[in-house]
């Protein structure tokens, strides 16, 4: 795995160890996935970069974890605030802890519906390192559990499902509306019992 960045020029070279072939291009997930927030969908500012993927000078982009380690770091340092990472199911969050103070966004990757793992690395981000950026779900995000993620500390999803694009515009965003745990964002309690609370707004 090797990253290259491109000069204004059109020039290449290695931020890696080795250069590579300058007619890698940017890649986006497929199905050209939109972007929505609680505010509802919006034009995505950030472009995802397979590891081969020419590094632009300008922009915004959300690295693979093994690319985006491999920064030099002089370069990881100029580009801070616009690079991102994606952390697949099966990574570890260590890996980035000591970025997080810098590291504008983490996306997080559900290959599968019923894989939590990310759930758990969001809740992580929010209450045990008091990540402040954006955690972003990527993958096969359901409206089903997109409550479950805004309770967890997702911030924004790259949506694809057709079912949950149309609910999502629809402004049918339905949860459970009693919750017996608490959440990295927490909800409001209600009446006199302390497992009484509201759904995430």
């Amino acid at each position: 795995m090797h990253l290259i960045i491109a000069s204004a020029a059109g020039a290449h070279y290695p931020v890696g160890l080795k250069p590579v072939g300058n007619h890698m291009t940017d890649q986006n997930p497929p199905r050209n996935p939109r972007l929505w927030t609680p505010e509802g969908f919006r034009e995505d500012e950030w472009r995802h970069l397979t590891a081969e993927a020419a590094l632009p000078v300008e922009g915004n982009a959300i690295l693979p974890l093994d690319a985006f380690l491999a920064l030099e770091p002089g370069i990881a340092a100029a580009r801070a605030d616009s690079l991102g990472v994606l952390l697949k199911a099966g990574e570890a969050l260590d890996k980035i802890v000591d970025r997080l103070d810098t590291l504008p966004l983490v996306a997080l990757d559900f290959p599968a519906f019923n894989d939590g793992r990310s759930f758990s690395k969001a809740g992580l981000l929010t209450t045990r390192y008091g990540y402040k950026g954006i955690i972003r779900a990527v993958g096969d995000v359901l409206i089903d559990q997109i409550p479950l993620m805004l309770r967890t500390g997702f911030t924004e999803f790259e949506v694809v499902d057709p079912t949950a694009l149309r609910r999502l515009e629809q402004g049918d965003l339905r949860g459970i509306p009693v919750h017996y745990q608490p959440a990295a964002r927490p909800a409001a309690k209600t009446g006199t019992y302390s497992w009484r609370r509201r759904p995430a707004s």
